[in-house]
């Protein structure tokens, strides 16, 4: 027979240990899952690394939620009447559980975050690409467009120019971070004048109203001024 006739009868039949396979898999799943992370973290360029940032009415934080441990809270803010009518989000911790894992498991194009003033957590924010986002298909979208949503949690913190500082401070701390986007979105719903006047008074400009599933919407942008990245 010929030494390099790879047949059948030549063929090594190597079994590997089970446990040796079961290594190969999990480095597999730690090398598939790290990849999921970066691009996740990707889309909105580390925004778990921005880190805090002092405003007029303290220091504000953006901090990625976990829904185990933020779930309560946030559910408590949702089921607020004064939230509730734009949210839609009523209802048992597991609603708000299930909102937030699905950003949290998904690509990355939307990142749910708790806003602390002074160590407080106090707001719920979901920072997100308007341009990977269903938004796109109601409005001209450019690319690297990031939305925001938002609510603030406890009456205490609201009407006293709170909220203004604070989407003020977001939009600084994306336009800061984000190189490639121009421009910040909001769509708050038309009904809800307080929180069109915030985003007023954080320098945003209306530019339309939209149909929207579920709402009539203010779309605002607050544009980055200076030079345009290339």
């Amino acid at each position: 027979m010929n030494p390099t006739d790879a047949s059948a009868d030549d063929t090594l039949d190597l079994h590997l240990p089970d446990e040796f396979l079961a290594l190969l898999r999990d480095v597999g799943d730690d090398r598939a899952q790290a990849a999921g992370a970066r691009a996740r973290a990707d889309l909105l360029d580390g925004l778990a690394d921005w880190g805090p940032v002092t405003t007029p009415v303290g220091v504000f934080h953006l901090v990625p939620a976990d829904a185990e441990r933020d779930a309560a809270l946030v559910s408590r803010w949702m089921n607020d009447p004064a939230v509730a009518a734009y949210w839609e989000l009523t209802g048992p911790q597991s609603v708000t559980a299930e909102h937030l894992r699905a950003q949290l498991t998904g690509d990355g194009r939307s990142v749910p975050c708790v806003g602390t003033l002074d160590g407080a957590p106090m707001s719920y924010w979901e920072i997100y690409r308007a341009d990977l986002d269903p938004l796109a298909r109601y409005c001209p979208v450019r690319p690297h467009d990031t939305g925001v949503h938002l609510l603030i949690g406890d009456d205490a913190d609201r009407g006293r120019g709170t909220g203004t500082e604070l989407i003020r401070a977001v939009a600084d701390l994306v336009l800061a971070h984000r190189p490639a986007c121009t421009r910040v979105l909001a769509e708050p719903d038309v009904r809800n004048r307080p929180s069109v006047a915030a985003f007023l008074g954080a320098g945003f400009r209306p530019v339309a109203e939209v149909d929207l599933p579920g709402k009539r919407a203010a779309l605002m942008v607050r544009e980055r001024t200076g030079p345009q990245p290339a």
